[in-house]
């Protein structure tokens, strides 16, 4: 692949039970990521005229990120998230009538042709988002890869489908795999059924503590053994944290065992810090020069 990837959607504070609120967002947190690993993200998104958003541009430009990507909203407030956590797991409360639900297609930047094009569901739940996507998707013509985050109420199957109809790959978990082909009986055959209904060449479903497989168009599937047990502090973020090495292993043309492998060893460290991303370049910096010298 060839150009600087395109990470299109929500950025927002998550806010967690102790009063703390931490930057998020899928698309947010995989472009923070890619940028610590040494790729140069353009981040597209949309944020408000307040505090919130101030903060999300100047932690941004902090890191190194490109900020021409992002629109600023003067009518709707950055987007907030209230996540509770049960056994380990997150839930989340989304904030309606967000920044990130007015991304408008007047104020797309120019991004570079040939480039990664990634975006998740939940920012498309209203239609500017969905007709700015569209229009991003024709100036960068890359491929794409398509992240399902399926948040009740905020989905359904029809917009789902016709998203995955036009992406090369689509990532899940097993979970939301199983709600959009809930009569098939076993993984494999929802990853089946799914790959010839929508076209996509290669699904890739996360399984949590059990690692990862992909499925592919011409039947065939990879599937590394998963990560050791890592101390869990929580799994926010686990998920953008393989999306994040799966995009720089697509785009420097790793081959599938490898990708799988790394961005399942990435997530085990993600899920050992309080949110989904660190402000501390020390560390991704041993996994970054673990894969320079790979």
């Amino acid at each position: 692949m060839t150009g600087r990837p395109v990470l299109f959607g929500e950025v927002l504070f998550d806010r967690f039970p102790d009063g703390s609120a931490v930057l998020g967002g899928a698309p947010f947190n995989v472009a923070w990521n890619l940028q610590a690993l040494g790729m140069e993200p353009l981040l597209v998104s949309r944020v408000g005229e307040d505090d919130l958003g101030d903060r999300i541009l100047a932690a941004m430009e902090g890191w190194g990120m490109a900020t021409a990507g992002i629109q600023r909203d003067l009518h709707h407030p950055t987007g907030t998230v209230e996540v509770h956590l049960q056994d380990g797991q997150p839930r989340y409360d989304i904030a309606t009538g967000r920044a990130y639900d007015f991304i408008s297609s007047e104020a797309l930047p120019r991004p570079e042709r040939g480039g990664i094009l990634y975006h998740g569901s939940l920012a498309l739940r209203t239609p500017p988002p969905r007709e700015a996507l569209a229009d991003l998707r024709h100036a960068a013509s890359g491929a794409v890869l398509a992240d399902v985050n399926l948040r009740p109420p905020w989905w359904d199957r029809e917009t789902v489908d016709l998203l995955l109809g036009s992406a090369r790959w689509a990532k899940m978990n097993e979970h939301e795999l199983a709600e959009l082909e809930p009569d098939a009986p076993t993984l494999s055959t929802r990853a089946v059924r799914l790959l010839d209904r929508t076209g996509i060449r290669s699904l890739i479903v996360t399984r949590g503590a059990s690692g990862s497989v992909a499925f592919h168009h011409d039947g065939s599937r990879h599937e590394p053994d998963p990560p050791s047990p890592a101390a869990i502090v929580d799994t926010v973020g686990a998920g953008d944290a393989f999306t994040s090495v799966l995009i720089l292993g697509l785009t420097r043309g790793w081959d599938w065992p490898n990708i799988l492998e790394q961005a399942q060893r990435f997530a085990a460290v993600v899920v050992g810090i309080r949110g989904a991303t660190s402000s501390d370049p020390q560390f991704y910096a041993a996994f970054r020069n673990g894969q320079e010298n790979r």
